[in-house]
């Protein structure tokens, strides 16, 4: 690969390394809870507890006023994080995740435009209805997000470890015969070894919510052929099989319990490529109606949350569906701010509208045309669990970076030439480095203060980096889960906003 590109790829993916902060800066929680997520009720009914239970599924009613009286209780998931590989150091793992997170953004910075080009969208069609909580482990770290969930798929039920991502819909596993695949743990899922698959036909309404490969079949039997799809992350990922449905199971973090949610829309992947090594598919978490958020919602409601522990933990972090938190809803600190409108050109993406950014107090002299998408899909900012680092598009990223290099001043000494992250700063012997405030204010007056340990990343006992980079001027700006450390997020799907609150995630 040129080097302009090797160079742009480590710039990206500066955040994205799940060791570089188990140094902390002002005293980084290393100990801190890892990656959780709560997700809503959406689509159908709730599943019994154990293994075998079942869901009985519903199409989403239309018309809110025929939505389910009741929903069921939230469902909590646990996700984990996958080491550093043996032998790396946290800059090795930190330059590594860097090039996968520069991957992540060019895809997504595609997939927005693809969308404003007339793309087809896609729209919520079935989900379920309870809340619903998982561990999920963190630790798979490759280009589409880095979370990854035990998943149960299939009759009799098999173990699968899928990636979560907030940044995509569509979920999808490697399937038997995989003429074309990449490398994973375990055997790829076969079709034929479950009595709960079934093919969604290419007659069926729910096809027109993918695209088809680049060379389409015929559709001759509505009611019987399969309905194949294509969908892509950037260059080099994307997935092409058959859209099916099919039984998913999750473990609760309660001991021994379980759900199980039966006719989940999902893509039996035949050819798949990409940084998605060692998983064995993805589990979409978008705003769209095919992502497993989506196809929950009857079942659990329009509102999930979750809340990332620190990157160096050890602790498995929560995944919830459903909105029943009690303590977070009475958090006196939680604070909501606006989505933008769903009719943005990548619906997929949960957009906010930043207004500015503030160091030290100060409000930056950025343009109010920074903040806004355009109508062939650039700019915007959006939030997302797959990437590491903040990303903010040219020239801002530049104004923030001069505005904490101003104020820090002669604090510390200034390291050059330090690859990737810039600026970075000398603390040797400093337990707590002392560093400018960093602010995030929305257009609807809400405001995001992060502690110093989300913006400033320790890669070993001397070293403190910024932990923010730069897109290209069309590019949009990231809120990444470095940022979103030990925050509870709240994606209220039906209130159209995102809530934030500062808690301690291990906890959750």
């Amino acid at each position: 690969m040129a080097q302009p590109v090797e160079s742009s790829l480590l710039l990206f993916l500066v955040l994205l390394s799940p060791l570089v902060a188990s140094a902390g800066i002002a005293k980084l929680n290393s100990s801190s809870p890892l990656f959780g997520i709560e997700f809503p009720p959406f689509n159908t009914a709730v599943s019994d507890t154990g293994c075998d239970g079942k869901l009985v599924v519903a199409e989403e009613a239309r018309d809110e006023q025929t939505q389910p009286a009741s929903l069921s209780p939230s469902l909590k998931l646990q996700m984990t994080r996958r080491a550093a590989a043996a032998g790396w150091t946290r800059k090795d793992s930190f330059l590594d995740s860097a090039q996968k997170d520069a991957v992540r953004i060019e895809t997504m910075h595609r997939r927005a435009a693809a969308r404003a080009g007339g793309e087809r969208a896609y729209s919520p069609r079935r989900a379920l209805s309870e809340r619903l909580v998982a561990t999920v482990e963190s630790g798979v770290a490759v280009g589409s997000g880095e979370y990854l969930m035990d998943v149960y798929v299939g009759t009799p039920p098999r173990r699968f470890q899928m990636i979560m991502d907030t940044g995509s819909d569509l979920n999808w596993l490697q399937c038997a015969p995989c003429l074309d695949c990449f490398e994973q743990r375990g055997p790829v899922f076969d079709p034929a070894a479950s009595s709960s698959y079934r093919n969604v036909t290419c007659g069926d309404q729910r096809c027109g919510l993918v695209a088809p490969p680049e060379a389409p079949r015929a559709c001759h039997r509505p009611g019987e052929d399969p309905c194949p799809y294509y969908y892509w992350y950037g260059d080099q990922s994307n997935t092409t099989g058959d859209l099916a449905l099919e039984s998913f199971t999750v473990n609760l973090t309660a001991p021994g319990a379980s759900r199980r949610v039966d006719g989940v829309v999902f893509g039996c992947g035949h050819r798949n490529r990409g940084l998605f090594h060692g998983a064995a598919g993805l589990l979409g978490l978008g705003r769209g109606p095919l992502s497993f958020a989506s196809q929950l919602r009857a079942v659990y409601g329009h509102t999930f949350s979750y809340c990332l522990v620190d990157h160096g933990s050890d602790v498995a972090s929560k995944v919830v569906f459903g909105d029943d938190d009690a303590l977070l809803l009475a958090h006196p600190r939680l604070n909501y701010t606006a989505f933008a409108p769903a009719s943005s050109p990548a619906d997929t993406f949960y957009y906010v509208q930043l207004k500015g950014v503030l160091v030290g107090g100060e409000l930056l002299n950025i343009s109010s045309d920074t903040w806004g998408v355009s109508k062939d899909g650039s700019g915007g900012t959006i939030i997302d669990s797959g990437t590491t680092l903040s990303y903010f598009a040219e020239p801002t990223y530049q104004v923030i970076r001069r505005a904490f290099m101003e104020r820090m001043g002669r604090s510390y000494p200034l390291i050059r030439d330090f690859p990737v992250l810039n600026p970075c700063y000398n603390v040797s012997g400093v337990e707590r480095p002392e560093v400018p405030e960093l602010t995030l204010a929305f257009a609807d007056g809400a405001v995001w203060d992060f502690p110093a340990e989300n913006y400033f990343i320790r890669l070993d006992d001397d070293v403190m980096c910024l932990a923010v980079l730069g897109t290209p001027r069309s590019g949009m700006s990231i809120i990444g889960n470095f940022q979103q450390q030990n925050f509870h997020l709240v994606y209220d799907l039906k209130g159209n906003r995102l809530g934030f609150a500062p808690r301690r995630c291990a906890e959750v």
